[in-house]
């Protein structure tokens, strides 16, 4: 399998990092996420990350999250620089960036801010467009990338996310593939409930056991594109309560998937 694929950090939310590489290496992955806690990341756990990372081989494919928010004083507020530099650290690929209330032309210049932070390790950052956040859509995270106007600013590609807001496969097929660093795919409910919070954290599931176009999501993207399993599942969490457990029935039922794509 020449494609690149990464298990996303949330699919674990209650495993710490270095335990989550740990954890994504025993099961098998080439790739994972790695999730910062401003509360609780330190040199120290930098290390940690760093070292299992080198160890195992598995690839740092992207770092979360960065939220973009107002101050209550008229400006905006962020980790970013931190989680910036801990992405260096660690020699994680992309940064992923949201903006959650921000306005725009002060998210316009932060986003480029964090693009120029983050060039000098090599590092992308890919903007995430949410239905419950301020950028809401495909175009709209196109534009600010536009705006931006700096190689390392990409677009966040989620493809729950992408049906939610009213996009579609076609839409990714129409846009160059430098602007998409990495892909996240999952499945779940062809319609959203009541709950989009519940919805994108909870009711995800393994691509081919639901009703997302996942096989058509990933036909139009480039086949050197990472494909990110952003598989947020309550049922999961419950089945699998062993983090390597879940990574491991995630990547026997991804590569499945895979498999009957392609042939």
């Amino acid at each position: 399998m020449s494609r690149l694929i990464s298990i996303a950090a949330g699919v674990c939310p209650e495993t710490d990092p270095a335990s989550f590489v740990s954890a994504a290496a025993a099961a098998g992955w080439p790739a994972c996420g790695v999730w910062f806690d401003p509360e609780t990341w330190s040199d120290v756990v930098a290390a940690e990350v760093r070292r299992r990372l080198d160890d195992t081989g598995v690839v740092a494919l992207d770092m979360e999250p960065i939220f973009v928010l107002p101050d209550g004083n008229g400006g905006i507020t962020d980790v970013g620089d931190r989680l910036v530099d801990a992405a260096a650290a660690v020699g994680a690929r992309n940064v992923l960036v949201v903006n959650r209330g921000a306005g725009d032309e002060q998210f316009v210049e932060r986003f480029a801010e964090l693009c120029d932070r983050a060039a000098p390790a090599g590092i992308t950052c890919a903007l995430e467009f949410l239905a419950f956040m301020t950028v809401r859509s495909l175009s709209g995270a196109v534009a600010v990338v536009d705006a931006v106007a700096r190689p390392n600013a990409g677009v966040l590609v989620d493809g729950l996310h992408l049906a939610r807001t009213g996009s579609t496969p076609a839409d990714v097929a129409a846009l160059p593939s430098s602007i998409l660093p990495y892909v996240q795919i999952c499945d779940g409910p062809a319609e959203m409930g009541p709950d989009p919070i519940a919805d994108a954290l909870d009711l995800r599931s393994i691509p081919g056991e639901g009703g997302l176009p996942v096989r058509e999501l990933i036909a139009v993207v480039d086949p050197a594109t990472p494909l990110s399993l952003e598989v947020r599942s309550a049922r999961l969490r419950t089945d699998f309560p062993d983090p390597t457990d879940r990574a491991r029935h995630l990547l026997d039922g991804t590569r499945r998937f895979l498999e009957t794509s392609t042939t």
